[in-house]
C-alpha cells in the first residue's frame, strides 16, 4: 500500500507589466481578463483540493478567479512564503536591458549568482523544496492546487527530478499553465517523486 499524494500547480496570470521590467517578489497585479483560459484551466483542477498561494497578490488573485469558477477548495487557500518567486533585489523595478550584460541564455542569470540584494535561483531552490516535502510528508488533503511563480515551479520540477538548478533553469512555464507532479510514499522506503506534466 502506498499513499499518493497529487500537486496541481498553476503559475499565475500574466503580470500587468508594460515597461517589461524585471518584478521578482514586487507585487504587480495579474491579468485576470481571460474568461475563457480561466474557466478551461479551472475545469481540469480537483474539487475538493487543498490550496495556497503566496504573499504577492498576483497569486492570491488568480486562485480567487479559479475558485470562483467552482473548484470548491477545501477552506481558505494557505500562505506559503517558501513558494515566493525569486529575489532579484537591486534589480527589480528595472529594465530587462539594463542587466542583460550580465544575463544568462535560460533566465536573468546563472542559478548561483544573487543579484545585489536579492537571492540566486540556488537560494530558490534551497527554500522551496524542504517546504513542499513537509507538506506532502502530512498533507492537508490528497490533492493540492499550488498557484505560485515561474521560478518556483522550476524550482519544484529540479527538487523532484533531481536535477541541479542550473539544468532546472531551463523549464519554461507558461502563465495560467498547469504542472503536475505526484509524491508516492511506500510502507517502507523512501518517497518517490513523478512528474504527470508540465506546461499544459
Amino acid at each position: 500500500m502506498q499513499r499518493e499524494v497529487r500537486w496541481w500547480w498553476v503559475r499565475h496570470a500574466p503580470v500587468i507589466n508594460p515597461s517589461g521590467n524585471i518584478y521578482g517578489q514586487l507585487d504587480r497585479k495579474a491579468d485576470l481578463s481571460n474568461d475563457a483560459a480561466f474557466a478551461a484551466l479551472a475545469q481540469r483542477l480537483p474539487r475538493g483540493a487543498a490550496w495556497c498561494v503566496t504573499p504577492l497578490s498576483r497569486t492570491q488573485d488568480t486562485a480567487a478567479r479559479l475558485i470562483a469558477e467552482g473548484t470548491d477548495p477545501l477552506g481558505d487557500p494557505a500562505v506559503e512564503p517558501a513558494f515566493l518567486e525569486q529575489s532579484f533585489g537591486d534589480w527589480q523595478g528595472r529594465p530587462h536591458a539594463e542587466v542583460a550584460p550580465r544575463g544568462h541564455l535560460a533566465w536573468l542569470a546563472p542559478a548561483t549568482f544573487r543579484p545585489p540584494g536579492g537571492e540566486s535561483f540556488a537560494d530558490l531552490c534551497a527554500r522551496a523544496a524542504p517546504r513542499l516535502d513537509a507538506i506532502a510528508a502530512d498533507p492537508p488533503a490528497a490533492d493540492i492546487v499550488a498557484v505560485a511563480h515561474g521560478g518556483t515551479i522550476r524550482a519544484v520540477l529540479g527538487h523532484c527530478l533531481g536535477l541541479d538548478p542550473e539544468t532546472a533553469l531551463r523549464f519554461r512555464i507558461a502563465t495560467l499553465s498547469l504542472t503536475r507532479i505526484i509524491r508516492l510514499a511506500p510502507e517502507e522506503g523512501e518517497p518517490v517523486w513523478l512528474v504527470d506534466a508540465v506546461n499544459s
